[in-house]
């Protein structure tokens, strides 16, 4: 597992078209990790920049701020995201026999909230944070949205879910999105 994660840039002010993502003028880009050594190195490599090219896109960089993750210390917390939430399953058919090494499941898949929860408590082992924690309740799924990573693509959805667990666990868990892929954009929990 790779502890960081990033949003995809976003421009409030820029108009919207349909079918189109909208950007232009002043925008943000997120980036995080739940390990302090790692938001700091990129908030060093990134102050000493100008310009970040995304994809061929040049962002100008105006300013670094390093925003802390909330406290979280009644233990629970609604996380949701702006970017899908990408999910492997077990790859089995209804009779046990695996059909597929590459089965992604949806947030409105029955397979789905049980790998979503251990994908969580793999996350927090990785860092050394309580591992119990549990997904009570996804209270919204957005749109199905696939994405070409690599030699192929990943499917998703954005979603919404209340998470139960320690208020450490919990920042780390914000810091570093939820489900699969991360480091490539997808889960990214809005502050």
């Amino acid at each position: 597992m790779t502890p960081f994660g990033h949003s995809a840039p976003t421009f409030p002010s820029a108009r919207r078209k349909r079918g189109q993502y909208a950007a232009g003028g002043v925008g943000v880009l997120e980036f995080g990790s739940p390990l302090p050594e790692v938001v700091e190195g990129v908030a060093k490599g990134l102050a000493g920049q100008t310009v970040v090219d995304w994809g061929g896109v040049a962002l100008r960089v105006d300013s670094v701020d390093v925003v802390p993750p909330p406290d979280f210390a009644s233990g629970k917390a609604v996380f949701r995201t702006s970017t899908p939430v990408v999910m492997k399953g077990s790859g089995h058919d209804e009779y046990g026999e695996r059909t597929t090494r590459q089965a992604w499941v949806l947030p409105t898949e029955p397979e789905f909230p049980a790998y979503f929860e251990s994908n969580l408590r793999r996350k927090a082992l990785t860092v050394g944070t309580d591992p119990d924690v549990s997904v009570q309740a996804i209270t919204w799924v957005g749109p199905k949205r696939s994405f070409a990573v690599g030699k192929g693509r990943k499917p998703g959805a954005a979603v919404e879910a209340e998470v139960h667990g320690a208020p450490e666990t919990l920042r780390c868990i914000w810091s570093w999105g939820l489900g699969q892929a991360n480091a490539a954009g997808f889960g990214w929990v809005v502050a």
